[in-house]
């Protein structure tokens, strides 16, 4: 599947508004993709829980879990489904809430020059085949259009707020990804 950036956009993407964004400060300049990873209720698959989670409209009485992550507003850019569906939440040039307190490199406030990407997986299983090729797909068109992403800024909510958080997971393949991801571009900041 080939993609495509428009106006923050993927147009082959299935968009769907969330209000868990904002402006990004006037200086910043997007050179970071962060892997996440997500499942609602933890461990299940294939439910609509995460778009309403993003869109801040989660049904609490569905399951226990919900009730603990309620008052949360988070987002992200994108979500990849196991079936490697693409949906889109926020645009690329606005500000997604997906990485919390986080830090890379000396520099806070990640979520200000990142682009945040959720699998649909948890971090004690494998993802699909599917996932990997829009993944690797969206950052090569993510990389065509801000050419601050290099193989350095490929990161992980792991490495972003260690301690914190875990994803993507042992099971994440990042040889593959940042190898098959980088067709043609510089490595290092």
């Amino acid at each position: 599947m080939r993609l495509h950036l428009d106006s923050g956009l993927v147009t082959e993407a299935r968009f769907v508004a969330s209000p868990n964004c904002d402006a990004r400060p006037a200086a910043a300049m997007v050179n970071v993709v962060v892997i996440h990873c997500i499942s609602l209720p933890p461990n299940q698959f294939g439910t609509d829980d995460i778009e309403a989670f993003f869109c801040n409209c989660l049904d609490v009485s569905r399951h226990p879990y919900f009730r603990e992550i309620q008052d949360l507003k988070v987002s992200a850019h994108f979500l990849i489904q196991r079936s490697g569906e693409l949906k889109q939440f926020v645009a690329t040039n606005m500000r997604a809430w997906h990485a919390g307190t986080s830090e890379l490199r000396g520099r806070c406030d990640v979520n200000d020059f990142s682009i945040g990407i959720e699998l649909e997986g948890s971090d004690d299983q494998p993802f699909e085949e599917a996932q990997y090729e829009t993944l690797i797909e969206l950052t090569r068109v993510l990389t065509a259009v801000y050419p601050g992403i290099v193989a350095a800024n490929l990161v992980g909510h792991c490495d972003i707020a260690p301690g914190r958080k875990t994803d993507p997971g042992p099971h994440f393949d990042w040889n593959r990804y940042r190898s098959e991801s980088r067709a043609g571009w510089r490595i290092g900041p």
